[in-house]
Order: C-alpha cells, then structure tokens, then sequence
C-alpha cells in the first residue's frame, strides 16, 4: 500500500513538473514574438528594395584633364605683307562666318602687286596685239609659222601671268588704295586674337593674328597615369564634366592615345571627342575625366544605396518578408558610382533594402 501511494505521489510530481517547465517555454517562446520585428504597414509602403544581380565587372579611372579644340578645325591666320592695321571689326570670342571681314590693312607692298597687275594686263594687250599682226604676216607670206608659234607661247605665257596677279588679288582679299582685307576662311569661334587698330605689322612678323576654330565639336584631353597605360584602349567609355557645369555629364568615348609621356606631366595624354551643343565647353576649361570599361568576369552587384557602414564593417538588410529582415555582412569589392560590387556575403536574386535600410538597422541593432 505504501508502496503503491509513493509510486503514485513520484507520477504526480512528474506531471506537476512537465507542466510548469511547459508553461515557462511557452512563456519563453511568447517572449521571443514579441522581441521579433515586424515591418509596419506605414514603413513598408515607403521602403525599397532591389534584388542582387550577377553583373560584368567595371573598372572605372579618374584623371584631370583639359577641353581642347580640334586641331583640324582650327586655322591661323597670318598676315600676307607687313603694313598699317586701318581697321578691326571683330573681337576676341566672337563667332565669324566663313568669308567675314575681320580687318582691313594698308600696305605698301600692296601697292607693288597693284603695279604687277597693271603691267600684266598691258602685257598681255602687247602679247595679243603681236600675235595677231604675226598671224596676218603669216597669211601674207611675210612671216614664217615658227614666228607665229613664238607669238602664241608669249600670249599665252601674259595671260598665265595675269591670271597668277589675278589670284593673288582673290586669295590676299586686295582692294585699290593699297588695302588687303583679312577675312574668316572658316566658321568659328575667335579664340585667339594679336591685332589692334593703327598697330603697325613688321614684315618679318612670324606670329599669327587671329586663331578661328570650329567649337561644335571639341577634345577632352586626359593625363593617364604611367600605371595605366595598359588598361586604357581606344573604344573604351568616358564621362567628362567640368567646374562650370558640375551637374552635367558629356558622354563620349576614347578615340585617341598619344603614346608619347608628356616630360612636364610625367602622364600619356588621351583624347575623347565630344559632341558640343550650344557651345557649353570651352577652349581650355578644366575637366575631370572618367575611363571605364567592363572586365571579363561577373559579380554580385547590388545599389550602392544598401550598403551601411558601421563599426568599420559593412552592411546590408536582406528582406525576406515583413517578419523576417535580416542583418548580413558584406565584403565591398568596388564601387562605381551608384553600384557596389560585393565579393562575399550575399547571393544572387536575395533582396537588399535600399530606402529605410538605416531606421531597420538600428531597429534591429539597438
């Protein structure tokens, strides 16, 4: 009897037992609900998400640089003969058309091409007057055809020589009263100009007058460290933008290496041709230039947007649902721009929080 009545007291205890630490696990568990975050409806209409993507490694390189004009739109105008500037009518940054006047000199070797021409034409009256009584001679037996051929050559030769004053007079824009015209042989931008009213130009003058170039299309001209001459190749994609227009991006590519080092720069200059509308870049503004091209392996990309940094660690949220958002460690391989290259720590199609990831962090974190 005893025997069955503490057998019975044990089986008691050990259901009294189960029941509270049963009670306490449930307690436990319901502890750990409430401690679960959940996204609330307000915060999870305005969060967002993007999904991690296998993408082409870009490698991207910056350098200073310069906007210049192209060389083969641009002419240097010289002055033919020295003399007295009488006029100048256009001004440093003006636009000119092709055949605008630009100033107007007198000289007095202009005059001696005034005489030229004078004596060319009486030349060829003369050389044409003798062919013809030559000719009359020859009909009347008076003169032998060798004698009408040599008349011929000199007519001939006067009219070359007429015709050689002539263009002259055309290409050198000469005017009576011994004045040449200089005039615009392109159109253009004036981007340099050393002539003023009443200067007087020396014969032996070597220096230009005016530079004139065609700005629709320029250069951006980058210095490419030594490092990377390797990976800079024509083809490859740029993005320049400047001190004046820092919001602006011009889009081009890489279409000239100079495989010189520039001994002042200790740099390879590389040239991207850019299209200039409304004439925006100008000769000599100061550039910063971006090179990239894709290399020939992928990564996981996600915005740079998800990234956090924190304890000198980085950080993403990964969304699964509004129950389960969880804390993750990224290795950051490289950034460009607004896309971040992770090397370890996420996998392809997982989703990162890119709006509010900040607020869900210390949510979680706190």
């Amino acid at each position: 009897m005893k025997k069955y009545f503490k057998e019975t007291i044990m089986a008691l205890a050990v259901v009294f037992f189960s029941m509270i630490f049963q009670g306490c696990e449930n307690e436990n568990k319901q502890g750990e609900i409430k401690k679960t975050f959940v996204l609330s409806e307000k915060m999870f209409a305005s969060t967002k998400t993007e999904i991690a993507t296998l993408k082409p490694l870009k490698k991207e390189m910056k350098y200073y640089g310069k906007i210049t004009v192209d060389n083969n739109k641009m002419v240097e105008i010289y002055p033919i003969v020295g003399g007295n500037v009488s006029k100048v009518f256009i001004e440093l940054g003006d636009y000119v058309v092709k055949g605008q006047l630009l100033a107007t000199i007198r000289s007095t070797e202009v005059a001696g091409f005034e005489r030229e021409l004078d004596d060319a034409k009486n030349d060829l009256i003369v050389a044409k007057n003798n062919w013809k009584v030559s000719k009359e001679l020859f009909d009347g037996k008076l003169n032998s055809e060798q004698e009408v051929l040599i008349a011929k050559n000199q007519m001939e030769k006067a009219a070359t020589q007429l015709h050689r004053i002539e263009e002259i007079y055309h290409i050198y824009h000469i005017k009576e009263g011994s004045f040449y015209e200089v005039r615009s042989p392109i159109n253009g931008f004036i981007i340099q100009k050393d002539i003023y009213q009443d200067m007087l130009l020396r014969n032996d003058r070597t220096d230009n007058i005016f530079d004139i170039a065609e700005i629709d299309n320029v250069w951006a001209i980058a210095n490419v460290n030594e490092s990377d001459i390797d990976q800079v190749k024509i083809g490859i994609d740029a993005e320049v933008t400047t001190l004046s227009y820092p919001d602006k991006i011009f889009y081009g590519k890489v279409d000239k290496i100079i495989n010189i080092i520039d001994p002042e720069t200790k740099a390879m200059k590389t040239g991207i041709k850019l299209q200039n509308k409304d004439f925006l870049l100008k000769p000599e503004m100061r550039a910063n230039i971006k090179l990239s091209y894709q290399e020939d392996k992928k990564m996981i990309a996600i915005p740079s947007s998800a990234i956090i940094f924190d304890k000198s660690k980085s950080f993403v949220m990964v969304y699964v649902n509004r129950q389960n958002i969880e804390t993750r460690v990224v290795e950051v391989f490289r950034q460009i721009g607004n896309v971040t290259y992770i090397s370890n720590g996420i996998s392809e199609n997982e989703k990162v929080i890119t709006q509010n990831q900040l607020l869900i962090y210390d949510a979680l974190n706190d």
